[in-house]
């Protein structure tokens, strides 16, 4: 795997190609000839509008067939702008792309030099070279939003007039000739998938049994729903209960496929109950079981059920919160506030954030999670000070404590306090600067990193 920097690139093999940019953000790609416009407003594949000939846009992740692309098409350009609106992309995780083959295994991977004021950032771009295609790292950003990128792409953009039915709802939006909305901050709401049906009144009995526990309702949510009716075929076909399916997918990463990105997530694989008054009751009779149906930290679920070979009925309930900008920021800074809580018990100064350090255990966290591994060690055998350095880190001193599994700061950094080499590295006193990582997905559910450095 080639790692890229602004300005570098590389041939790219035969084939589809799947490029992802997991976090924070809104993906998106301009399909260009060699003047480096785009034909029309189909050329700009976002997503309110996820496909053109040849590229198809799903959740963070493009794939991109360059055999299949419209004719006269030499250039796909690949953006990024924050997923909430108008968010100056300097306040971010750094956006990694990572580019993989037809068959999984990865082609490269770019980290741009850290945005500023920036909204939308070119990240990078495939290119026709004689008979083959290249990628190219770019790392240009815009500062006013996607209008620029829009205005050098050749997408005209046309100030809709404010009348009485829109002020309230799109004030100054800018739209396409043909409604493709090409806007700034005041873009329509991201789409969100629509509420799962419930015809066996699952919602009610959840929601009823959070009162009694003075957590809020929770709403149904399509994709979980989704993620749980597959988990629940699979575990009916084995005839027995498993976070993983007999073919290794973990019932977390049929969430991540279905494009719901969470904070926290919580899953019950039960058999036995006929019906969903019988599940949720026998989910309050267990302690564990109750605290996740009623945790109020939830804010959506998904249900399944099938019967199986031997007739017993196997079912899967997912339980989320979903990961937006701030929640990330806040799940970082909460697990910065408990280490140097751990310190301060210690007698040891606090740890100042690090945004390049930072930047490099998001890093982490999002590969864990992309290429199914858990280690300090990335599979082409990157170490954490070659991560930090990648991320133009000059601290001389480098440590790191990684971690899966667990569903919230405080039990991540309980965890890490437990484990003597894990609390060597928080109770370090050489260290000064510290940077949080976090991903949701993957095979164990949630991805934690902790880089230090002095």
């Amino acid at each position: 795997m080639s790692e890229l920097v602004a300005g570098g690139n590389v041939p790219l093999p035969g084939g589809a190609l799947t490029l992802r940019v997991p976090g924070p953000f809104d993906v998106s790609a301009l399909v260009t000839g060699d003047s480096g416009k785009v034909s029309g407003d189909a050329d700009f594949v976002f997503y309110n509008q996820p496909a053109a000939p040849g590229v198809r846009l799903r959740g963070d992740t493009l794939t991109v067939d360059p055999a299949a692309l419209r004719a006269g098409a030499s250039r796909v350009t690949v953006t990024v702008s924050a997923a909430d609106p108008g968010t100056p992309l300097g306040t971010l995780p750094a956006p990694t792309l990572r580019v993989s083959d037809r068959q999984g295994r990865s082609v490269a991977r770019f980290v741009p030099p850290r945005p500023q004021r920036e909204t939308v950032l070119l990240l990078a771009e495939l290119y026709r070279r004689g008979t083959g295609w290249k990628l190219r790292a770019i790392g240009q950003g815009y500062a006013d939003g996607l209008a620029g990128l829009a205005r050098d792409f050749g997408v005209q953009v046309v100030d809709e007039p404010v009348t009485p039915a829109n002020r309230a709802v799109v004030p100054a939006q800018r739209r396409s000739p043909t409604g493709a909305a090409v806007t700034d901050a005041a873009r329509p709401p991201r789409p969100t998938a629509p509420p799962a049906p419930d015809p066996d009144g699952f919602l009610g009995l959840v929601n009823s049994a959070r009162a009694q526990a003075g957590s809020p309702p929770i709403d149904l949510d399509a994709r979980l729903t989704s993620a749980a009716r597959a988990h629940a075929a699979a575990l009916a076909a084995a005839g027995r209960l498993d976070t993983e399916s007999q073919d290794g997918t973990s019932v977390h990463q049929r969430i991540s496929a279905t494009g719901y990105t969470y904070v926290t997530v919580g899953e019950h694989l039960v058999s036995g109950p006929r019906t969903p008054a019988e599940f949720v009751a026998y989910c309050l009779r267990t302690e564990q079981a109750r605290r996740t149906l009623q945790d109020p930290a939830f804010t959506h679920a998904g249900l399944a059920y099938v019967r199986g070979r031997t007739g017993d009925t196997y079912w899967t309930a997912l339980w989320a919160r979903p990961l937006t900008p701030g929640e990330l920021v806040r799940t970082c800074a909460e697990v910065v506030e408990l280490t140097n809580r751990e310190r301060r018990r210690a007698g040891l100064p606090p740890l100042a954030v690090d945004p390049l350090l930072q930047a490099a255990a998001q890093a982490h966290s999002a590969d864990m999670v992309t290429r199914d591994f858990y280690s300090h060690t990335s599979p082409e055998g990157s170490q954490p000070w070659d991560r930090a350095a990648a991320a133009r880190s000059r601290r001389r001193t480098i440590g790191e404590n990684i971690a899966c599994g667990q569903r919230s700061p405080a039990e991540v950094v309980k965890g890490w306090m437990n484990s003597p080499g894990h609390r060597a590295n928080i109770l370090k006193r050489d260290f000064t600067h510290i940077g949080i990582g976090f991903a949701g997905g993957g095979r164990a559910g949630t991805y934690w990193t902790q880089l230090f450095g002095a």
